[in-house]
Parts: structure tokens; sequence; C-alpha cells
């Protein structure tokens, strides 16, 4: 008569990144699998390039654009594109919360839950696969960028150092979106909330304007703004024009603001969503 072979433990560290990169696996695959979804993620933030450059080119000035129109709307269109870059970086965040309620609709939050696996691997999986599909999006919008007249002139490896940058943000606010997304009943719901602290954050810091042209109680509050850190760090990085920023300790040190507050955004909110999914059952 045989003994039983022993149960072989999973160790905790290799089996959470094994089942992290599974999930995040299954999510790429539905990305593709729905192209009308990844087309129009695609081509929203190219209309946003194609609006702002030719609508509001040269109707904004920023210092040291020259004296004729035409360096003033070029650059204009350089000190855009990072600002569309942060934008659609920080929308990442719309999918985590719609693409979470979605599958709790479906109940395969709880066959996730059912199955030996780290609850953190699930949340992992998801927020990676959704800052992983950014790659993509702001590879179109370079080329776009590039088309309408933006130039990288601060060498190519601060270019990289920008795009990892912009690729660490939409890790951190997917993690934001997966927190709102398992808080939401349906994902009619969620589409509302996934949305709705985006705009306000995104349209509030310098993105589209300089700092120094808003109400000075206002600046205050996009000078704190993790956007608007994102946005000069990739502006330094890519060498594009910054305008004039406030005596801020954020925006003049805007690289080390962004890094620190990713890191406390992502220990908050990764840890409220790992506890949220371990309670939350499918609507």
């Amino acid at each position: 008569m045989s003994s039983a072979a022993p149960m072989q433990g999973r160790p905790i560290l290799g089996w959470a990144i094994h089942d992290g990169l599974v999930v995040a696996r299954r999510n790429l695959i539905q990305s593709i699998r729905v192209p009308e979804s990844l087309f129009f993620s695609l081509v929203q933030p190219v209309i946003f390039v194609l609006l702002f450059a030719y609508v509001f080119g040269g109707a904004i000035p920023i210092p040291g654009d020259g004296a004729t129109q035409e360096d003033a709307a070029a650059a204009y269109r350089n000190y855009l594109m990072p600002g569309i870059f942060g934008q659609t970086v920080a929308f990442a965040a719309a999918a985590s919360t719609v693409g979470i309620a979605e599958d709790m609709r479906k109940g395969l939050i709880d066959r996730f839950r059912a199955l030996p696996m780290s609850h953190g691997a699930v949340l992992t999986g998801r927020t990676f696969a959704d800052a992983a599909r950014q790659i993509l999006v702001l590879a179109v919008l370079s080329i776009t960028g590039l088309v309408v007249g933006w130039r990288i002139t601060g060498g190519v490896l601060n270019a990289i150092y920008a795009y990892l940058l912009l690729l660490l943000f939409a890790y951190t606010v997917a993690w934001i979106g997966a927190t709102i997304g398992l808080s939401m009943p349906n994902p009619e719901t969620a589409s509302t909330a996934g949305l709705a602290w985006l705009f306000p954050l995104t349209f509030l810091s310098n993105a589209f304007v300089p700092i120094s042209s808003m109400p000075a109680w206002l600046q205050t509050f996009a000078a704190f703004n993790p956007v608007s850190t994102l946005v000069l760090a990739t502006r330094e990085l890519f060498g594009n024009p910054t305008g004039i920023q406030p005596d801020y300790w954020p925006l003049q040190n805007p690289v080390i603001y962004t890094v620190l507050a990713c890191a406390v955004l992502i220990t908050i909110f990764a840890t409220l969503s790992v506890r949220k999914f371990g309670r939350t059952t499918s609507k």
C-alpha cells in the first residue's frame, strides 16, 4: 500500500508573481479579442492632440515661444504633447474601474477567490495589464505628435525615463481605478465613477495651460497635483517648453515628487483593493 505523495508548498512570492502574470495575460488577450475597445482607446487621445494642437495652438502663450504666430503655435504643440501623455495615462484608471466591475458582474471575482491563488495577484495582474496597454497608446500618440510638430530634444536616455515615468503613473492610477471598481454595484455606475474624478484632476493641472496663468488659490492645488508634476517632469525630460513655474517644492523637483507620489498611492490603494477584494462578492 503506497502512501500519498506529500503536498508541495506554494512559495508565496513565486506563485504570486506567476498568478499575477497569468491574470495579466488573460486581460491582454481579452483586449485583443475586443478590437473595438482598443481602437477607441487609441482614437480618443489622437483626437485630443489634433483638437488642442490646431484649435488652441498659438492662442495660449508659452514663455520663449518666439515673436510670430507660427513660433507660438510650434511652442504650444511641444508644450501640449506631454500634457496629452499625462492625461492619457491618467485615464487608464477608468479602464481598471470598468474592467473590475465587469468581472464582478460576470462572477469572475468569485471564481478567482475560490482558486488557490493570491488575491493580490488577481489585482496586480489586472493593473499591470491596464498599464501595459498604455505602451501601444503612447506609441500611437508619439507618432501623432511628431506629425503635428512635436519634437524630443532632451536626448534618448531622458526620453526613455519619461516614458517609464508615464507607465509608472498609469500603473498607479490603475490601482485607484481597481479600488473604485470594487466599490461599484455595476459596470454602468463604475463607468461614471471612473471618470468623475479624472476630469478635474487632469484639467486642474498644467497639462494644457501654465500654472502661472491660474488664480493664486488654484495654483497651490495644481502645484501639488501629481498630474502636474508628471507632465512637468516629462516636459523637462523630453526637452520641451515648461513655462514659468511658481515656487513650490513639487514643481522644483517634479521627478522626485512624482515617484514619491506614485509609491505612496500604490501602497495605499493596493492595500485597500486587496482587502476589499477579499470581502467583495459578485453582483
